[in-house]
């Protein structure tokens, strides 16, 4: 990967004898393989580890964990976006820590993905490996594909939905996850 960005400063004209570029190739190297493609590495049940059973009386009372940051890179351009994620679900008997919701979308977030692939992975991950009813992730992003290029819309923020079970048909449980998610502001 480094001798690839090599060639491609080279490519670009520029001179590697140039003293800000002279670690260029292994930096970019570094940073595309430890932060930006390192969720090809994990799965979703290695990030989302040990649950546990949920409390007794909780059957149908919704998680949601709120504003988790993240930064992904657009298969299309290779350009970062970064966002917000908000994440839901229903226990469906087992549980997991709230930080591991954030680890969830991180191992999805650091591949080569869409925004909406990104939602869909998350909630369809919780589905399966937790055998939830119901989940959901929403995701604001700012994608530098449209704020830096081609229209050059600087302050469009997009948003992607994916909803897995219940949350998918129930109006009720749908609209109480938006009321939650409205009241944070």
């Amino acid at each position: 990967m480094a001798r690839a960005v090599e060639d491609f400063l080279r490519a670009a004209g520029l001179s590697l004898q140039d003293a800000n570029l002279v670690n260029t190739p292994q930096r970019v190297a570094d940073a595309w393989m430890c932060e930006f493609l390192d969720g090809y590495a994990r799965t979703p049940e290695e990030v989302l580890g040990k649950t546990y059973a949920a409390p007794k009386g909780s059957a149908g009372e919704m998680v949601l964990v709120t504003d988790l940051r993240f930064h992904s890179m657009c298969p299309h351009h290779l350009l970062p976006f970064t966002g917000r994620a908000h994440v839901a679900y229903v226990p469906g008997g087992r549980v997991v820590g709230f930080s591991r919701l954030s680890a969830l979308v991180d191992c999805f977030a650091h591949r080569l993905t869409l925004q909406e692939d990104l939602a869909r992975n998350v909630a369809s991950a919780l589905s399966r490996v937790l055998g939830s009813p119901a989940t959901a992730c929403i995701i604001e992003a700012e994608q530098s594909c449209m704020r830096l290029r081609g229209d050059k819309q600087r302050d469009a923020v997009t948003h992607a939905e994916a909803y897995e079970g219940t949350l998918r048909r129930d109006g009720p449980l749908r609209r109480e996850l938006w009321a939650r998610l409205g009241s944070r502001r």
